[in-house]
This record gives C-alpha cells, structure tokens and sequence, in this order.
C-alpha cells in the first residue's frame, strides 16, 4: 500500500510524557487539611482503653460472650465467608434462621438479610420504584443518612427533597405529582448526626391519603426504641403495614455486621429477584449472622437493655446542658454537642482522647446544616459511674463558644 509522502518525512517525535493523572487528589488532600477537614483512619488496638462513646455498639453486645461465641460457631460450622450471592451459595439455613427471627421480633412478615446497612437501603430504594409502569416520585427527607441518598440516586426515580422532618412538605410533593403517578417516601427513623426522631405516625398518614409507600432506615431505632428495643417503627404502630418497609443494620445494637430489609413477603421476594446488591453481592459472612442472631435472641430475653439505653442518653443530655453546652435532646441514643468550628471540634476530640474518652467528631460534609458537632453515643451497658465521667470530661474539654 502507497505510504503519504508527508508522512514519511516527518520527523519522528517522542510523545511527552504524561502529567500525574490523580494529582488533583493530592491538591484535594491539601485543601482539606487547610480547611480543618482532613479525614484519617486511625486504627483501633483490640485492648483499647479508652472508654467509647463514638461507636454504635448501643447496648454493649459486640463483645458480650454469647454474642462472640455464636460467631465462632458459626465460622467453625459454616466457614469464613458465605462463599457466593445471596443466590447461589451464599445463603445457609442461619441465614434463613436469622430472617426469620428478625422478621418475628420486629414484627413484618418477612426479611432479607444483606452485607451491610448500606447495602440494604440500596437494595429497597432501588426496588422499590422498580415498578414496570416507570420509577416514579421518590420524595427523601433533606437529612437522610448517605446510603438512602444515594439509593435515590441509583433508582433513577424523580427525587423531590423534603424539609426535614417535615410531613407537610412531604404531602406538598405527593400531592404535585401527576395522576397515577408511583411514590415512595424515605426516611431515616433516627437521623444519625442529631439523634432525633422522624415523625412516623404522621408520615405514614400522609402516605396512605396519597396512595404512596413508606420506606424507613431504622438503623438507629432497633434495640432501642420500642417495646424491648423492637424498632420504631414498632413503636409507632406500623410494624407489619402493608404500606411500609424497612430497613435495619445488624451493626449497631446487635455488635455485628450486615444490614436486612423487612416488609411484605412479596416486597421481599421482589427484592430477591430484582435488587443488585442481593443478586450480585457476596452474602454476608456465617460469623456476622450467627453474631447478630446470638445478639437478638440476648435482647429477647433481656428486653431491659433497650430502656436502659435510652435513660443513658437522657442522662448525658442532661448533664450536658446544665453545663450549658448545646446539646441534642436524643430520641434514641445519640445526643450530639455542637462545636464553634471544624477545628475546634477536633481538637476537642483530641483532649478526649488525652483523658480516656472517645467520642464521634462530625464535620462537613458529613453534617447537612454545615455546623460541626461531636456526636456521643449512649451506651446502655455503661454503668452511671462511667457515663458521668464520660460526660463530665466532655465538659471540662469544651472549647470557648460551644
């Protein structure tokens, strides 16, 4: 074949090499660590000594010795991992075990159990608006927790953003949709970085009168609220509605890992065949389902742990703000205090940390309103000695202006 002439005299030139394609995370980095934001892991020794009031380990069961011992039954019997999807081999008659209690406790007529919370609340956002005639409206609350977020992202649903909080915002967006038009409402039942409670009753008023399904993450709600921790949704008297579907992770009042979706057993039979995060994801591990269902059948016997939990957080909330620090009134078992700044906010962690305690620092954008606070954890198997010093140190540490 002819050659170009042109092409042929042209002289051979090296191509330059390339810039560093990921040096703008570098620069991120930087800004970051300017602006008081910068995040760091910091990993946790197995005999820590400090006291902890940053985890979700609400009613100390992580490490509780039948709690620990049912996970490494499990792993013996069933092995490390589960060893594939939820729908090749990956679910083992604990699983099912675990589904079925959880189920029973929280009061729904059935459950799915995922690889984390995350997972789970990806898993019926998308679902749930996968209906055949279009995905229709999602209407989220302006201060839910990222997985529902970007569980409303991934559905590809038109999403209307709710005053927090607000049940007449949310009957304003039903109400302008067009006719015949699918809705769901999510919402966290607890929201994570305040402690406070979603106003279930009245949401799930406004769903029926607009024909809209309810979506709740009642991560921060089981074990806690309820009648012996089952949920708030329980609380509210909207376990089992037909209406309503939730979602809870096994990670914080249980002390293990994973997340599961309750509702309708055909709402959970859709999930099983249409959501991504159960048909393509690893099943979560023997030694996580055999902890969480030693964890339920504990709380089942010892109910009192959930009320003890709370009268914590009322006792912290207390302390707290007759030292006159700006603290949360907790629904659950989290009580926030707010910081002067992002800066201020580590720094008052760190002086924590120097006397014994740690507790969660929120920053942007990890908070909604930008405002940084630190975020302590009620833990119900605290005794009272511990909580005040825990408390009583939060206090003297404070920054001026908080």
């Amino acid at each position: 074949m002819p050659t170009d002439p042109a092409q042929e005299a042209a002289p051979h030139t090296a191509r330059a090499p390339f810039a560093d394609p990921f040096a703008w995370t570098a620069d991120g980095l930087e800004a970051r660590r300017a602006a008081g934001l910068l995040r760091t892991l910091t990993p946790r020794a197995a005999d820590c000594a400090l006291l902890d009031l940053a985890g979700n380990d609400y009613l100390g069961l992580s490490r509780h010795p039948e709690v620990t011992r049912a996970a490494a039954q499990a792993a013996r019997r069933w092995g490390a991992g589960a060893g594939g999807s939820r729908l090749v081999t990956g679910t083992t008659a604990l699983h099912t075990e675990l589904e079925a209690e959880l189920a029973d406790f929280c009061g729904f007529e059935a459950a799915l159990v995922l690889s984390s919370g995350y997972a789970a609340n990806l898993a019926a956002v998308t679902a749930c608006t996968a209906d055949p005639a279009g995905p229709g409206l999602l209407v989220s609350d302006a201060r839910n927790h990222a997985s529902l977020i970007d569980g409303c992202r991934l559905s590809r649903a038109r999403t209307a953003i709710a005053a927090h909080a607000d049940p007449e915002a949310v009957a304003e967006e039903l109400a302008a949709r067009p006719p015949r038009e699918s809705a769901l409402v999510v919402t966290d039942s607890v929201f994570s970085v305040d402690g406070n409670a979603a106003p279930l009753e009245t949401l799930a008023t406004v769903c029926a009168d607009a024909g809209a399904g309810l979506l709740v993450d009642d991560a921060h709600g089981l074990g806690v609220l309820g009648e012996g921790g089952r949920g708030a949704l329980s609380a509210a008297g909207l376990a089992g509605s037909p209406g309503t579907v939730a979602t809870v992770t096994l990670s914080k009042s249980l002390g293990s890992q994973g997340g599961a979706v309750l509702g309708p057993a055909h709402v959970i039979a859709h999930l099983v065949n249409t959501a991504r995060t159960v048909i393509f994801d690893t099943g979560l591990a023997p030694a996580a389902v055999g902890a969480a269902l030693g964890a339920l059948r504990l709380l089942r016997r010892e109910p009192e742990r959930a009320a003890r939990t709370r009268a914590a957080a009322a006792f912290a909330y207390g302390r707290l703000t007759a030292a006159g620090l700006d603290a949360t009134r907790p629904d659950a078992a989290v009580v926030a205090v707010r910081a002067p700044s992002p800066r201020a906010a580590v720094a008052w962690t760190a002086a924590l940390r120097a006397v014994g305690v740690q507790v969660g620092c929120f920053r942007p954008p990890s908070v909604p309103d930008g405002v940084s606070r630190l975020r302590l954890t009620a833990r119900g198997d605290l005794t009272e000695t511990a909580l005040a010093h825990a408390v009583d140190a939060v206090i003297a540490t404070a920054p001026t202006g908080s």
